[in-house]
């Protein structure tokens, strides 16, 4: 226990600050990076531990869920969450980066295509697909950023990696009979999808090439572009609500991006235990869920809330029984 208040007082303000704890559903504005929005709340709040679960490109806009103080050690397990974007696909042109701020690499005249046929190839993309990551990616290759060597002039072999399209459906579409029709479409998919990369292959499967007029994010996992808050927001809040410590306004619970995970009840006598980071046994369970086996991921809770992230496994001096490896303390 002497450990934990020691590390207490030297934390920095932010994490011993319970209101600058948890996650903000951000509307991310095009013509930002990740990056900027992450510093801007850094700057607005006046924290130093920040971080965001999943790059959003620059050039598009919707939800980018941020991370404070503590929440950051459970970001891991946010990024993995399935995503939700609305694209606009531009058919007959071509461009360096599949979106609509590279140059133009390549024209065709698209009159050819109707809805009914962007429609059909549709089903072709769903499920699980093959993809090349573009060189604009945030991808490392021998420590470089994809981008990085994009940005240099260089061009290096990808690996094509396999993701999931959960769910790919037209919405709307203008320009039919002419050279540059559009088509907008909704699309579930896995963690490491590229969209950009997904419009530029229908575009290659219809004969015409495409690229990625505009992107917006409207879910990551339990987060919805509804209720998200606009950076407007989050520089008022930071002028009026933290002056009330009413944090909670806009500051999310991690504990909600983690109801996903099944919930493990843990008896008060071992909440210290499980707070310093060790192994959580039967003994110290006060309820679980059915079902469990080794390898799953839990939430530990304690009677007053989230202690941490553990991994299932057998407990090695009765291999009936389970134990819960702490792998992600959160207080």
């Amino acid at each position: 226990m002497k450990k934990r208040w020691l590390r207490r007082q030297f934390m920095q303000p932010e994490e011993r600050d319970c209101d600058m704890n948890g996650i903000i559903n951000v509307l991310k504005p095009p013509g930002m990076t990740s990056h900027d929005v992450v510093d801007f709340i850094r700057r607005t709040f006046k924290i130093n531990k920040v971080g965001h679960t999943g790059t959003l490109d620059p050039g598009a806009a919707g939800v980018l869920v941020v991370c404070l103080g503590r929440a950051t050690r459970a970001a891991r397990f946010i990024a993995g969450d399935d995503k939700e974007y609305r694209a606009e696909i531009t058919f007959g042109t071509v461009t360096s980066t599949g979106d609509s701020f590279g140059e133009v690499i390549g024209e065709c005249d698209a009159s050819y295509l109707t809805a009914e046929s962007v429609k059909a190839s549709l089903p072709v993309f769903t499920g699980e697909i093959s993809q090349v990551p573009p060189m604009v990616s945030a991808l490392k290759w021998h420590g470089k950023k994809l981008y990085e060597l994009a940005r240099a002039g260089l061009t290096v072999e990808r690996r094509a990696r396999a993701v999931t399209i959960n769910k790919l459906d037209y919405i709307d579409g203008a320009g039919w009979g002419g050279p540059k029709p559009v088509a907008l479409v909704h699309l579930t998919c896995s963690k490491g999808t590229y969209v950009r990369t997904l419009c530029e292959d229908i575009g290659d499967h219809l004969g015409c090439g495409a690229h990625m007029s505009f992107l917006v994010r409207t879910r990551a996992g339990v987060f919805e572009i509804a209720d998200s808050c606009t950076l407007e927001d989050i520089k008022s809040f930071a002028a009026v609500g933290k002056a009330g410590n009413n944090a909670s306004n806009i500051i999310i619970p991690v504990e909600e991006a983690l109801l996903g995970l099944p919930p493990v009840r843990v008896k008060s006598a071992a909440v210290a235990a499980v707070s310093s980071g060790s192994k959580l046994f039967l003994p110290g369970v006060a309820e679980l869920p059915d079902g469990l086996t080794e390898g799953v991921l839990v939430r530990l809770q304690g009677p007053e809330g989230l202690l941490a992230v553990a991994e299932t496994g057998y407990d090695p001096a009765d291999p009936s029984r389970l134990v819960f490896k702490t792998v992600c303390v959160l207080v």
